[in-house]
Formats: structure tokens, sequence, C-alpha cells
């Protein structure tokens, strides 16, 4: 019996690492394995600033993979803790009753939501600021390029 409150919190917590795929889906998922990929390329990102500082170019591009990444986590976290007991338990439990426990919502998948709501819009917003910013700042110096 997969659980609705569980499946919400590993999707919100661990979703990066795809740990909720294995837990919903098993081991032989795909997008399981890949999550891992774009979240490793973001914490390198991370590291190349603090060693390289701001001004490096390829860690413009992979910052913003780990936000997406955690973005797209929290979202899938939001999904799973509103959807329907009928609908989870049909998916994730076919064997169960259509109105079995593991499927409700209780104040824990509540909780989670409103949780993977806050923290998946900030991360998403910050994210998206750096790559704007970035992509901004590089444009002005290429202009300035030009025109000397």
């Amino acid at each position: 019996m997969k659980n609705k409150t569980l499946a919400t919190w590993l999707t919100f917590w661990t979703g990066p690492l795809g740990l909720h795929r294995f837990y919903l889906y098993g081991l032989t998922d795909t997008l399981g394995w890949l999550l891992p990929v774009p979240t490793a390329l973001g914490l390198y990102g991370l590291e190349r600033v603090q060693k390289l500082g701001q001004d490096d170019t390829l860690s413009w591009l992979l910052i913003p993979l780990l936000g997406f990444t955690i973005a797209g986590c929290a979202l899938n976290a939001i999904v799973y803790g509103l959807m329907p007991i009928e609908k989870w338990n049909a998916k994730f439990n076919p064997t169960a009753d259509e109105l079995a426990a593991a499927g409700r919502t209780q104040w824990g998948t509540i909780i989670g939501t409103a949780t993977a709501l806050l923290l998946g819009t900030t991360v998403l917003m910050a994210s998206l600021v750096f790559s704007l910013q970035r992509y901004f700042e590089y444009q002005i110096e290429a202009a300035r390029l030009i025109s000397q």
C-alpha cells in the first residue's frame, strides 16, 4: 500500500534524488534514476561559484538546473497531496479498495502540500531571478564589447 502522506513528503524532501519515484514505481523507474543527474550538475555549479566566483559562465547554466529540479519535485508533491483518494488508490494501490486508508488526505498531507507550495515557489522564483539576472548582465557585457 502506497501512502499518500509519505509520498508527498518523500517527493518534497528527496525528490531531487528520485527516491519518491522508487517508492511509487519501483527500482526500474527510469525517471527515478535520471533525477539525480540535474541535481548533481546544479550542485557542481554551486561548487564552481564558490571556487571561481560569480563570473563563471558555466555555473550560470548549472545552478538553475538544481533550482528547477527542486521546484519540479515540489510541484509533484503538491499534485500527489491534492490527488483525490479514489484516483490515488486506482493509480498506486490498484488491488485495494477505492477508499482505502492509504490514499486519504490527512493533516500531514496538507502540511506537506503547503510546505511544498511555499518552498517550491521560493526556489522557482530564485532560480528564475538568478538566470535572468545573469543573462542580462551577459548581454550588457557583450554590448559593451561591441561598442568599443
